[in-house]
């Protein structure tokens, strides 16, 4: 029988790139780097020396290169990629696009549209190469090439044709990046491709630069972590880390000090603290562990500040329902752009 990519051409994967593009290293000018820095040769949401103290799971995830973004211009119709990484290890329930890829954004006056991923072919190692042809409109036009929501990334270049124009991004509106902590739906899981984690369509609806700092069965409310992230220059910042917290009793005894932790640092920046998402409101202890965060939020309101918001978990699937998630618990596309929405209608309240 025929391979698929045989049998249908548009399920083709570009891996072979076409002679005559030149490659330019992103760590140089012009291009900007958002959401993540380079640091000990590869590309971090985090300091490893900070990372390291927090617990393992922080310490395995901090590489994962979730909401890192390139941006920069160009008039080239043709755009590839060439990825080096350290290891290639691969979820079976996540698209290997969102995992691995990388997918490309670009802006054509009226703010940034999807075009096109880069796909890795499943078996890589070590990194690959993929190539993008007849980008639309002529002229030039500003480009984002979004990171994968859970592999490392240790290189990137970018390959433009040889006569190509290469300059800088329009930039983002000058506001200081949004800042999100929590759990595996935090990082990206399980959106079929990196623009779509639930930051991703808030970025874009906003124009705005984003962190992420969401980790995989690891986001538990630590002290070391919190302080971290006190530290940021930000103009928002949620908090959702239900999911991870161990016990009942362990979410009482971080909760609170957290946001205290974050608004210490930052007296009237808004913060949304949200309830984990959730599609049915009797699984397990959820009611009682919504509680404990709600209490976070009414007892910063009783004490006068007028800056910090609360989103029921629930709410953050009102569009999709139950058809929202892969498995229960990691929200589809459908399910990220359900939580962005909610999102959007707080953050409207203040932006």
């Amino acid at each position: 029988m025929k391979k698929i990519e045989e049998i249908d051409k548009n399920l083709k994967v570009v891996q072979a790139c076409d002679g005559g593009m030149v490659y330019h290293n992103v760590l140089e000018p012009p291009f900007s780097l958002y959401g993540v820095f380079y640091e000990d040769g590869k590309f971090v949401r985090m300091p490893a020396a900070v990372a390291a103290t927090v617990n393992e799971g922080v310490a395995g995830l901090f590489d994962n290169t979730a909401g890192g973004r390139i941006r920069f211009s160009t008039d080239s119709r043709k755009i590839s990629i060439r990825v080096g990484w350290r290891d290639t290890g691969f979820m079976h329930h996540m698209s290997v696009v969102g995992q691995a890829g990388f997918d490309l954004y670009v802006d054509c006056g009226e703010g940034e549209v999807f075009y096109k991923s880069f796909i890795p072919p499943a078996d890589t190692k070590g990194g690959y190469t993929s190539q993008i042809i007849d980008v639309w409109m002529k002229g030039n036009r500003t480009f984002t090439v979004n990171f994968p929501l859970y592999h490392n990334v240790s290189s990137l270049e970018i390959g433009l044709e040889a006569d190509a124009s290469l300059g800088e991004p329009t930039p983002y509106k000058d506001v200081l990046p949004m800042v999100y902590y929590g759990s595996s739906i935090t990082q990206g899981g399980c959106a079929s491709r990196p623009g779509n984690s639930y930051q991703g369509f808030i970025s874009r609806h906003y124009n705005v630069d984003y962190i992420n700092l969401g980790f995989s069965g690891s986001a538990r409310g630590e002290e070391k972590i919190a302080r971290y992230i006190a530290s940021l220059d930000m103009s928002l910042f949620v908090l959702d880390y239900d999911h991870n917290t161990p016990s009942y009793e362990h979410l009482v005894a971080t909760h609170e000090p957290f946001f205290r932790i974050i608004r210490e640092a930052h007296p009237t920046m808004p913060i949304i603290i949200m309830s984990r998402p959730a599609m049915y409101s009797y699984v397990d202890d959820l009611k009682t562990r919504e509680g404990v965060i709600k209490k976070t939020y009414l007892n910063a309101r009783e004490a006068g500040d007028e800056n910090v918001y609360f989103i029921d978990g629930k709410e953050l699937y009102e569009i999709c329902g139950a058809e929202g998630t892969v498995d229960g618990t990691h929200p589809t596309d459908l399910g990220f752009f359900s939580m962005a929405e909610r999102l959007i209608k707080e953050i409207d309240k203040f932006m």
